[in-house]
């Protein structure tokens, strides 16, 4: 069996992270999906929105909060990922 590593610590745990959106969104957003059956929402004409994991750092708990990570961090980041499901549903309001 291999050790995996992640900047020289060991991995020792699994992270189990629930993340459900809801939105209120204009009437001719439609879900579609791309020729690898992954759904994504069609937002205007040649204009589409994936929402999905995206790591946000900060060296303050406090402060301002960043996507701007280096590549290695994002690949090694990225490795660490088992699993990943995302799941789009329309529902029609009532206005």
């Amino acid at each position: 069996m291999t050790n995996i590593t992640f900047g020289g610590f060991a991995m020792a745990k699994k992270l189990s992270v629930t993340i459900e959106l809801e939105m209120t969104v204009p009437d001719d957003w439609q879900i579609i999906e791309t020729t690898d059956g992954i759904g994504v929402l069609k937002i205007a004409p040649d204009q589409f929105l994936d929402l999905t994991f995206e790591p946000m750092i900060t060296s303050d708990v406090e402060g301002s909060w960043t996507n701007a990570v280096s590549e290695d961090f994002m690949e090694d980041l990225m490795d660490m990922v088992e699993s990943e499901s995302v799941a789009y549903e329309l529902k029609q309001t009532l206005n």
